[in-house]
């Protein structure tokens, strides 16, 4: 989101919320959704966001007419929206991409894939090599991104958006990733992968990576974390 303009769309997933907090919604309504009143469905007055759906795919399509409609605008406005590794195999994403290639929309689509759908392995989910190469049968660029870079994401989402302004279509980002924790509270993530696993991926962890490079730079030390 941080590539984007605020006139720009953006629709996160369920889980998405950093998105909304970088887009400037206050954490205090996020809070309030989630409470279930939906007064706490408000964002920036400048910005363009929609609030997420539970289930999963389903503003995928939804994504296609805001780009779509952005095209018709023509001032360069774009679409951009996140899923995960097991929405990637629904026909909502299918369906999106074809219409996005075939009209060159200027929409971003960012799947997030983080190894696992619930139980479900990534080996699993799909026959393809990676799951960007899906994109290029609809006429869609697909690039796959290391997500727990920091910069390399917002290069790779920077150039989909610059790509897209251009009036030259779609992009689609495959994301790779991992999902640390339990699917949800009532799941046991020890019962389908091992621990050595687990414990490889947090060697990569983002945020890590990211401070070390920070401090290297000399832009990051011990006094900014704390007042963080």
């Amino acid at each position: 989101p941080l590539c984007l303009k605020a006139a720009d769309w953006v629709v996160p997933t369920y889980r998405g919320g950093g998105v909304y907090f970088a887009r400037g919604m206050l954490m205090r309504y996020a809070l309030l959704y989630w409470a279930g009143d939906d007064r706490g469905a408000r964002f920036p007055d400048a910005s363009n966001d929609m609030i997420f759906s539970i289930p999963v795919g389903t503003h995928l399509t939804q994504v296609a007419g805001l780009a779509w409609g952005e095209k018709f605008k023509g001032k360069g406005g774009v679409a951009l929206t996140y899923c995960g590794d097991g929405t990637s195999s629904k026909g909502d994403l299918h369906e999106a991409l074809t219409f996005a290639g075939q009209f060159k929309l200027p929409a971003i689509y960012i799947i997030e894939n983080n190894g696992w759908a619930i139980s479900v392995p990534r080996s699993r989910q799909a026959a393809s090599q990676t799951l960007a190469q899906k994109a290029w049968g609809y006429g869609v660029p697909g690039l796959q991104v290391d997500g727990n870079d920091a910069l390399a994401v917002y290069k790779a989402t920077a150039d989909a958006v610059a790509r897209a302004r251009r009036g030259e279509g779609a992009t689609l980002l495959e994301l790779e990733t991992y999902r640390m924790s339990h699917h949800t509270t009532a799941d046991d993530a020890a019962r389908y992968r091992c621990a050595a696993e687990v414990a490889a991926w947090k060697k990569k962890d983002p945020i890590e990576r990211l401070r070390k490079f920070l401090t290297a730079k000399k832009l990051w030390d011990d006094k900014k974390e704390k007042n963080l």
